[in-house]
């Protein structure tokens, strides 16, 4: 289990996948549960909190599995990352991961300043492999950390939920691999859970690997070439954000989707 490359683009997009804001929120607390499922069945919990307070956000994020997917015994996972706001754009300071079961534990750690890297730790590390793609130092530049490519500016001057808030791409490292997540407008429609009714913006995904991936991985050539990936930004209350309400990416054993059965802001 980790959360990087091909594996690790589903479960950001089962997670969320992407969110961000722009300018300065106010102070708060986004709190959003996501019920998960693999091909309709249920297979575990994603629970969120986002907290807001001046140009300063803090992510955390834990994952457990259940239902059909319990017999990877004390299977779970959490990230968390930080950073600021400035001038509207993201400028994460910190990421970490956390991925474990009953076989194995692994943690990358990660320190980013000014959207280069400046610091990296894995432990145990991963076994380097001879078709993965050697990563460069200009790959770990203008990048945003999976935290950090959680926060998506909302559109300035138009509805959120507009064409703006989907076409962009997202230059991701998550310390061993670099991709591009890509976003196309596809349309609108309204949702409704605890803490939310209204409009969301439907969003196409593309995964685009660019170093650290295994290129003979069968894994790798899928994710690269799957279509099958979208997720649904929802405006949040009292800030400029969009957040994922709904998120769903095929993988090579069925379709893995993501939505929220809550999603609200305390303490605005």
């Amino acid at each position: 289990m980790r959360f990087g490359g091909p594996v690790g683009v589903a479960a950001i997009v089962a997670l969320g996948a992407c969110w961000a804001t722009m300018g300065v929120a106010e102070a708060g607390t986004l709190r959003a549960t996501y019920s998960i499922s693999l091909v309709g069945l249920p297979i575990g919990v994603v629970d969120v909190n986002a907290q807001f307070a001046g140009a300063h956000y803090n992510v955390d994020a834990h994952a457990r599995l259940s239902g059909i997917a319990s017999w990877i015994k004390n299977a779970r996972g959490a990230s968390a990352g930080a950073g600021e706001l400035i001038e509207g754009k993201v400028s994460p300071s910190t990421f970490a991961t956390s991925a474990s079961s009953d076989a194995m534990t692994r943690t990358i750690r990660m320190a980013v300043a000014g959207n280069s890297v400046v610091g990296v730790d894995i432990q145990p590390p991963f076994e380097d492999r001879p078709d993965r793609v050697p990563v460069a130092e200009r790959d770990k530049q203008g990048i945003l950390d999976p935290v950090g490519a959680f926060l998506i500016p909302a559109p300035v001057g138009v509805p959120p939920t507009s064409p703006a808030a989907c076409n962009r791409t997202l230059p991701i490292f998550d310390g061993w691999t670099r991709f591009d997540i890509t976003l196309t407008y596809v349309g609108e429609r309204k949702v409704k859970t605890k803490g939310y009714s209204g409009p969301v913006a439907i969003c196409s995904v593309r995964y685009v690997p660019i170093s650290g991936h295994r290129r003979d991985r069968p894994a790798t050539k899928f994710m690269a070439e799957n279509k099958d990936i979208e997720v649904w930004l929802a405006p949040v209350a009292g800030t400029n954000a969009l957040f994922p309400y709904r998120a769903s990416v095929r993988t090579m054993i069925g379709t893995v989707t993501g939505e929220a059965t809550e999603f609200r802001v305390d303490g605005k």
